[in-house]
């Protein structure tokens, strides 16, 4: 059975999602203490999915966001009344994987609850990896790895990594980038495309691997040995 932790202090909101995930088998831990989220999170084990307000009491989404990402890559979709594109591009520089914006059909999080999870967790056709100037990708693991480091990727950062390895010496447009996610089911426009490759650029660079990525203006993002 999938777990879901939720994370929204709208009784009524977190009820009605909490009710319509059970009937679809979904194990649902509904958080009331929005002080301890990072805690709750490690001590109930096997959580799969996180979907998170933006605005709770406290501290906000973007917050314990940001506290989970540095012990897990566990999938997060944010649920939020906020409107501004900003507010998209934070969610995805915090580390948020999906956004869903209220008021929501309960459909619509299914189905975005579904992608997620298939993206995340069915990986049986990708057991294969990738290798550039001894950079691997190995897709089953979501990991980068250079000489003895290795690097956590979300999903859309795999699947752009995925698209630039296949394309080896070769610039990739972001229109074809962005394609390649749409087909995936993960929809983003060219400013979260930037992010991405943006916490790529920086995760490469920790590994001790700068300018692996490179850019050229009005052509796209190549990797080149």
């Amino acid at each position: 059975m999938v777990s879901i932790m939720l994370v929204e202090d709208d009784d009524v909101i977190a009820s009605s999602l909490e009710e319509e995930l059970k009937k679809w088998n979904y194990d649902v831990y509904k958080q009331e203490d929005f002080n301890t989220v990072v805690d709750t999170f490690i001590a109930i084990v096997h959580r799969q999915l996180i979907l998170m307000d933006i605005q709770l009491p406290v501290y906000n989404g973007y917050h314990w966001c940001q506290e989970i990402r540095k012990i897990s890559e566990v999938p997060i979709i944010f649920i939020s009344s906020r409107t501004d594109d900003m507010d998209l591009v934070m969610a995805i520089q915090m580390g948020a994987d999906d956004y869903i914006q209220k008021p929501f059909q309960l459909t619509v999080v299914l189905a975005k609850i579904k992608a997620m999870l298939r993206r995340s967790y069915d990986f049986s056709d990708k057991e294969n990896f990738y290798s550039v100037s001894e950079v691997t990708l190995k897709p089953s693991e979501l990991s980068l790895i250079y000489k003895d480091k290795t690097a956590s990727l979300t999903k859309n950062e795999l699947k752009i990594m995925e698209i630039l390895f296949k394309h080896k010496g070769e610039y990739v447009s972001k229109e074809m980038i962005m394609r390649g996610l749409w087909e995936d089911e993960s929809f983003i426009d060219s400013n979260t495309l930037a992010v991405n490759i943006a916490r790529l650029r920086k995760k490469l660079k920790e590994l001790g691997k700068e300018d692996f990525i490179v850019t050229k203006k009005g052509v796209g993002y190549a990797i080149i040995e």
